[in-house]
């Protein structure tokens, strides 16, 4: 099978969907029935080339991007009509069988131009579906056709979570959505030696600083446990627009000494990142599937979580789904107080996560690449 891939992230651009792109990559390298071109997003100028494995190559266009974990309309329309000029001669110049797109837009518009030559796959990821991201309000209104006519035109549309599923189902009711979740390396990550928490709990977040992922609510988390007697320190794995605001809210709420801001973490140093704290905090509104929930399971961490998309999943008896900022402080304390518990859901959540590889992933992936290739004929 001759495979082209489209994907507007690419580590160190974006987030979880770059990163689940890539480690599906990983369980295609080197795969005798498989064939696959990549065209994805890269920071050098022009079309910049790369050998992923000998039956995988990466296209990486490149474009001006003042910050590498916030998109502007006007980078996502450059990017994309620079990306759709080389995309039609790609598609012209090789005997591709199928497209598999990252994101129903802006990258699934190049398989839907690209429709009467060739049949696609989109995967949805989060913002792709309308009602996911608050701040695309107005481009879910004015693109609402169109989303519609990509969706339509594709042979497959998976989610990553069922709760993606139905927020794209309220979108498109009746459409035909199956569900793949996002995978872990569970011999990457993996819980630490010691059995718990030597000194004040340590609760890790992971995620780019943006409104969607809601850290306001973490660290006034930490400042209502603050004020109940508990030491707790959160530590904030991640870069964004929001990081002033929120290092002036915890200077604000006199957190500013158990508020530790990390910024952007090189990957391969992620793995001892988790081993190094007690906690997984995420505070969403929304979410596909979270790879650094997964991540923080597969590590051995237990988990509290608002309630989100992929979170249903994920979560069972290795941590506590609360509703806003009251759940989050009483989770997180009493989760403080009782050491027992932690380490009990801290095993729950290696035993969760090792249900969730990437070779599954790929797979079922490999099976509807089939599927369409049969329909095709």
């Amino acid at each position: 099978m001759n495979v082209l891939m489209l994907n507007y992230e690419w580590p160190p651009i974006g987030g979880g969907g770059g990163q689940a792109h890539l480690n599906l990559l990983r369980q295609f390298a080197g795969r005798e029935d498989l064939q696959v071109d990549v065209m994805t997003f890269g920071l050098e100028p022009g079309l910049v080339t790369e050998r992923f494995a000998w039956n995988v190559t990466v296209y990486k266009v490149g474009i001006r991007k003042r910050d590498l974990h916030y998109w502007r309309r006007g980078e996502v329309l450059a990017w994309l009509f620079k990306a759709w000029w080389h995309c039609r001669r790609m598609v012209r110049r090789n005997h591709y069988d199928l497209a598999h797109a990252f994101f129903a837009f802006p990258t699934g518009w190049l398989c839907y131009r690209e429709a009467g030559r060739l049949p696609y796959i989109i995967s949805l990821r989060g913002s792709d579906v309308p009602g996911y991201n608050a701040r695309l309000g107005l481009d879910y209104r004015l693109m609402k056709g169109l989303f519609r006519r990509i969706w339509s035109g594709a042979a497959v549309v998976v989610a990553n979570s069922r709760g993606l599923q139905d927020l794209a189902l309220q979108f498109m009711p009746g459409l035909d959505i199956g569900v793949i979740p996002n995978g872990i390396d569970a011999d990457r990550f993996h819980p630490r030696d010691k059995a718990g928490p030597a000194g004040p709990i340590q609760a890790l977040t992971v995620c780019r600083l943006i409104g969607r992922k809601r850290i306001d609510l973490l660290i006034r988390a930490v400042a209502q446990v603050k004020e109940r007697g508990l030491c707790v320190h959160l530590n904030i794995a991640g870069d964004g627009n929001l990081m002033g605001p929120l290092q002036q809210l915890a200077s604000e709420l006199n957190v500013a000494d158990r508020v530790r801001f990390m910024g952007r973490v090189p990957a391969e140093q992620m793995p001892e990142v988790y081993r190094r704290n007690d906690l997984f905090v995420m505070s969403s509104a929304h979410e596909g599937m979270s790879n650094a929930m997964l991540e923080a399971m597969a590590s051995g961490l237990p988990i509290v979580t608002t309630r989100c998309e992929g979170v249903d999943e994920l979560i069972a008896d290795n941590g506590v789904v609360v509703e806003g900022l009251p759940g989050l402080a009483q989770a997180i304390q009493t989760l403080a107080r009782d050491p027992a518990r932690l380490r009990e859901m801290a095993v729950a959540s290696r035993r969760q996560a090792e249900r969730f590889t990437w070779s599954a992933v790929a797979e079922r992936y490999i099976e509807y690449y089939r599927q369409v290739l049969a329909q095709r004929g």
